[in-house]
C-alpha cells in the first residue's frame, strides 16, 4: 500500500466571522492511499487557533503516517491520539479504499436516496443587518432550525436579532440555536442566559471559555437553557477523562465534531458515555470540503440520531468539490445521480 499526503486550500465565497476572527480560507489536507489498482481518500480537516493539533510538527506528522501507512488503520489511530484530525483522514481513507466506491462509505437508505437528514442552517456572525439577511435566507430556504453564531456583535444587537425571529415565528415553527464560542465573561454569562432564555432557545454552545471546569458546571445546574459543550471536548483523548469532565460538568448536551475529537471512534466513545448518562448529543462538520462532510454526514445517518445536524456547511466554498450532497429545505439529501467531481491524480 502506497499513501501520499496533498494540501488544499478552500476558499470562502464570503469572508465568515466567528467570535476568532474573520475566515477568508481554510487549509485542509487530504491522504491518499494506493493498493492493487484502487484507491482511498480521507481528509484530515484542521482548524487551525482551535484544533488541538495545530502545532509546528504536524506536516511532519503527516508525513511520518503516510510513511508508517503499513501499520493499519487500528494502529495508526492509536499512535495518532493526539492528532485528531489526522485520526479522522486515516479512518476516512481506509473506509474509503475497502469500499466499491471511494466516496460511498457506508451505504443507506441516506445514500439510497431515500432518506435525508434535519440539518439546522447557520447564520455568521456579522453586522446586524447581515446577520438579519442570513436569517431570512435560511427561512425562506426551508431551515426550521436556525443556528447563530453569537459573541462579536453588541450584546444587545443580538438580543434584537432574537427579538425579530421570535416576533414572526414561534419556537414551535422554528428552532433557535445559538453558538458564543466561549465568549461570555464568566462573571456575566447568567445574567446573559437569563436574558436569551426570553426567546424560547434551544441550546447554547460553549457560553464561557473551556477550562473553566468549575464555572460551567455551575452555569450547567442553574442554567434557563439547556447547555451544549463544544470546544469542552477538544484535547481530551482517553475515555477515562472523557467520563470524567462529563461527570464533572453534566451538561444538557454535548456536540460532536469528528475531525476535532478523533474521527468516528473518538465521536462514538463520546456518544457511548452521553448515553449512559442521559446527555443528549448531536454531530456537525467542522469546515471540511466536502470530501469529509460527505463521509461525516454517512456515518451521521447511521447513528439514527433525529435532532437536526449541523452538516451544512458544504456550499461555503467557491472551490469545494462537486457532490452528490444537496440541501433542500433544510434536509440534507444524497443525489446520487449527482457525480463527483474530485482530481488526485
Amino acid at each position: 500500500m502506497k499513501a501520499t499526503c496533498q494540501k488544499y486550500f478552500l476558499n470562502f465565497k464570503q469572508p465568515s466571522g466567528t467570535s476568532r476572527g474573520v475566515l477568508t480560507q481554510k487549509e485542509t489536507w487530504f491522504i491518499i492511499l494506493e493498493s492493487n489498482g484502487k484507491k482511498g481518500i480521507g481528509e484530515c480537516g484542521i482548524l487551525r487557533g482551535l484544533s488541538i493539533d495545530d502545532r509546528d510538527d504536524y506536516h511532519e506528522k503527516l508525513n511520518w503516517t503516510c510513511k508508517n501507512i503499513h501499520l493499519g488503520e487500528e494502529k495508526l489511530w492509536q499512535e495518532l491520539i493526539e492528532f485528531p484530525s489526522i485520526q479522522f483522514g486515516i479512518e476516512m481513507a481506509f473506509q474509503s479504499l475497502k469500499s466499491e466506491n471511494p466516496f460511498l462509505l457506508f451505504p443507506s437508505n441516506f445514500t439510497n436516496g431515500t432518506e435525508s437528514i434535519a440539518i439546522n442552517g447557520l447564520v455568521w456572525m456579522g453586522e446586524k443587518q447581515f446577520m438579519k439577511d442570513q436569517i431570512e435566507d435560511k427561512i425562506a430556504q426551508g431551515f426550521s432550525c436556525i443556528k447563530l453564531k453569537i459573541g462579536a456583535l453588541d450584546f444587545q444587537k443580538e438580543l434584537e436579532l432574537l427579538h425579530y425571529i421570535r416576533q414572526n415565528f414561534d419556537d414551535k415553527t422554528i428552532e433557535i440555536r445559538v453558538d458564543a464560542n466561549g465568549s461570555f465573561n464568566e462573571t456575566l454569562a447568567l445574567y446573559k442566559l437569563n436574558q436569551l432564555s426570553g426567546f424560547k432557545i434551544h441550546s447554547i454552545e460553549q457560553p464561557i471559555a473551556k477550562n473553566n471546569t468549575d464555572t460551567m458546571s455551575e452555569l450547567c445546574k442553574i442554567t434557563p437553557i439547556p447547555i451544549a459543550l463544544d470546544e469542552e471536548l477538544i484535547g481530551v483523548f482517553s475515555i477515562e477523562k472523557k467520563e470524567q469532565l462529563l461527570l464533572k460538568i453534566m451538561p444538557q448536551y454535548i456536540i460532536l465534531k469528528p475531525s476535532l475529537i478523533g474521527g468516528f471512534q473518538g465521536a462514538k466513545q463520546w456518544i457511548n458515555l452521553a448515553q449512559k448518562y442521559h446527555i443528549g448529543w448531536w454531530i456537525t462538520s467542522a469546515l471540511e470540503s466536502n470530501i469529509g462532510l460527505n463521509a461525516i454526514a454517512q456515518w451521521t445517518f447511521l447513528q439514527q440520531n433525529k435532532m437536526y445536524q449541523g452538516l451544512g456547511t458544504g456550499g461555503l466554498y467557491s472551490n469545494n468539490f462537486d457532490c452528490p450532497l444537496e440541501v433542500d429545505k433544510g434536509q440534507l439529501w444524497y443525489r446520487k445521480n449527482n457525480n463527483w467531481q474530485v482530481d488526485f491524480s
